[in-house]
């Protein structure tokens, strides 16, 4: 991580009232090293500017620290999607109290997962595991408390991929651009659906940045029945709540 871009971390940490001591500015440090090393071979991210990355990738994914109450102290939280760790990596350097699972469809990524989890000393494990299989396993459905996704599908079908992992009274929290307002009302009733209440949307800004990034979270009030999630596909081809 160069001096600017490092800079740039610990200043926009603190414009969001986020503290790193020493240890978790090494850590940053460390897992960008390795995500710039392995991107060279395998394509992480399209991102390759040093400081457009702290913005696009690591302070994004700690906007959702704004809101202490989302991921309550000590809580397990599962990233679907995780894809070159975010949002979970940053999440779990910021906040050493929590515990992540990483789930990722692409053996490759979950590699190097692996391989961070195990250089940073991080609460955390990843599997090759698609958010559908994982969720009609017993290890995994309804035991997290937290489930967070960023980029990953629109947002009816991201709420059926989520929601059957969190227990009830847990949440699930997506990272979205302003096109998700235009998804909302299906979303809502995908997630009634699936034992939810949809939250109003609240912005994320990322200090320095005028994007309109949005946080949308999804509340747990019930067991999510069955039947849901559909077979892998499924929800992305056949997205719940659209009105025909």
């Amino acid at each position: 991580m160069t001096s600017q871009a490092a800079e740039r971390l610990w200043s926009g940490c603190k414009a969001m009232g986020i503290e790193l001591d020493a240890s978790q500015r090494e850590r940053f440090a460390a897992f960008d090293a390795h995500l710039c090393q392995a991107n060279a071979a395998m394509d992480l991210t399209a991102v390759l500017d040093p400081e457009e990355a702290v913005d696009r990738h690591y302070l994004d994914s700690l906007t959702v620290l704004r809101r202490p109450d989302w991921i309550p102290q000590g809580a397990r939280i599962v990233d679907v999607g995780a894809g070159a760790g975010f949002p979970g990596i940053p999440l779990l350097i910021a906040r050493p109290d929590i515990q992540a699972t990483l789930l990722d469809a692409q053996r490759k990524r979950v590699d190097f997962l692996h391989r961070v989890i195990q250089a940073l000393g991080l609460r955390a494990q990843a599997f090759h595991l698609r958010a559908e299989d994982a969720a009609r396993q017993t290890g995994h459905r309804e035991r997290y408390d937290v489930a967070v996704s960023r980029a990953v599908a629109g947002l009816p079908t991201l709420l059926e991929l989520t929601l059957p992992l969190v227990r009830v009274r847990g949440c699930t929290l997506a990272w979205k651009g302003p096109a998700a307002l235009e998804e909302f009302e299906a979303a809502s009733r995908a997630a009634a659906m699936l034992g939810g209440r949809l939250c109003l949307p609240e912005p994320a800004p990322v200090p320095g940045r005028d994007w309109r990034h949005l946080l949308i979270a999804a509340e747990k009030e019930i067991e999510t029945v069955r039947q849901y999630p559909r077979k892998a596909g499924i929800p992305a081809r056949k997205p719940l709540g659209i009105l025909p």
